[in-house]
């Protein structure tokens, strides 16, 4: 090596407005992209991946607890995130919210934390929705869990239906004429105040919006939720 060279000066900066966390599931191919459609410009997104089983259950969704800390740690600690989301709305349900929260405010003490359900509950409660239709591409089991969930926060759920596909590499392939179809379904069937399409790996970015407007009736979905709430709780 040449050690003829000069020590160069340089000058640091700070990074964008707002840093936030994401622990993305290894089989979601879909989070990362969604977010950056509903996030403000000036957020920076830090990922990291946890360990999760291709078919998703009851079992497969209460591993990722203990998987939880070591997947957080790869987050850098000397960035100054604000925010951390969980990105599994099923596992946010079988794990428990106030459980995740308390996994990550372990590692991250001083960050706020919101994972798809907690985010889904507050935009309701913002909304002022109080009958739902749910849509899910999970099996009975979980689909059921969640369904349990949002009424035992109030919220009565007026039309229930599932795409019962059990690989997640599928639920990301589900295309926009299924998923709107399906909403288009649970909306016909009773009169409600919302439909919400439930999942991170169901892909909603680039038409929800529009959709919304066409029902009459907020469509949510886990990512349009999460991002709103990631939003609210950075004050943006």
């Amino acid at each position: 090596m040449n050690e003829d060279y000069i020590t160069l000066d340089y000058s640091l900066n700070l990074p964008a407005a707002h840093t936030v966390g994401v622990v993305v599931l290894q089989t979601d191919e879909v989070l990362e992209d969604e977010l950056r459609v509903w996030l403000d410009r000036n957020t920076r997104i830090l990922h990291t991946r946890i360990p999760s089983h291709p078919e998703v259950n009851t079992d497969t969704l209460s591993t990722m607890e203990a998987a939880l800390p070591a997947s957080l740690s790869l987050l850098p600690s000397t960035a100054p995130i604000s925010v951390i989301a969980y990105g599994c709305t099923s596992a946010s349900t079988v794990i428990g919210e106030a459980r995740v929260e308390e996994i990550v405010q372990k590692q991250f003490p001083n960050v706020k934390v919101t994972n798809p359900l907690s985010a889904l509950k507050a935009k309701l409660d913002d909304l002022g929705v109080k009958k739902l239709g749910l849509l899910t591409p999970y099996e009975p089991t979980v689909s059921k869990a969640l369904h349990n969930n949002l009424v035992e926060h109030g919220i009565e759920v007026v039309s229930f239906g599932t795409f019962n596909e059990p690989l997640d590499s599928n639920v990301c392939r589900i295309d926009e004429a299924s998923i709107k179809d399906a909403v288009k379904s649970l909306h016909d069937k009773a009169t409600c105040d919302a439909v919400f399409a439930s999942c991170t790996n169901l892909r909603t970015a680039g038409w929800i919006d529009r959709y919304s407007v066409e029902l009459g009736i907020p469509v949510i979905s886990s990512n349009s939720a999460l991002s709103w709430h990631m939003k609210r709780l950075l004050d943006i």
